[in-house]
């Protein structure tokens, strides 16, 4: 894993629904999204939060990158899923791009591993995640706000799909 430096975390960040599909801030859905500038603002404020944190605690960029692209797998948005590939291959390495595109997560107890299976069944079987999955967390180093933050991050990914694929009918409908 490479060290989280200044150089992998990007100096701005566009608003990221609009980069991914191209959309001009000055077209009709960009001054449409701006009349929600609350919504906006809350919207890249999380991905910056959950994704790029100044300071990302126990959970390295790269490792935020990696749940992130195995999230945008899951729900099948590949648009999304290579913004984080990209991302985490500014952070990470090669073995963790591999690792993060391996279905069904690897076994083990290694540690990207273990965040794979708990946010996989974050993901797909909430209803599942116990206080061994917890304390298997706790016991690799991560605490409470790491955990909060890595089950908001598998669950803020979902959100930029669907939010992706609103966005995507509306430009449909503007063609």
């Amino acid at each position: 894993m490479k060290t989280d430096t200044p150089e992998t975390i990007p100096e701005t960040i566009p608003d990221l629904a609009e980069h991914l599909l191209g959309i001009d801030a000055a077209s009709p859905l960009g001054r449409l999204r701006r009349e929600r500038a609350d919504i906006l603002k809350h919207e890249e404020g999380a991905y910056r939060e959950l994704v790029l944190p100044p300071q990302p605690g126990r959970v390295s960029l790269a490792e935020r990158a990696a749940l992130a692209l195995r999230g945008a797998l899951i729900e099948g948005d590949a648009a999304l899923a290579a913004h984080y590939r990209a991302l985490l291959a500014a952070a990470g390495t090669a073995e963790e791009i591999a690792a993060a595109e391996a279905f069904p997560a690897p076994g083990g107890e290694g540690r990207l591993a273990v965040l794979f299976r708990y946010a996989d069944m974050v993901a797909q079987r909430p209803a599942d995640c116990g206080q061994a999955d917890i304390d298997r967390l706790l016991a690799m180093g991560l605490t409470a706000r790491d955990i909060v933050a890595v089950t908001q991050l598998v669950s803020f990914v979902p959100y930029q799909v669907r939010l992706l694929a609103g966005l995507r009918q509306l430009q449909g409908d503007a063609a």
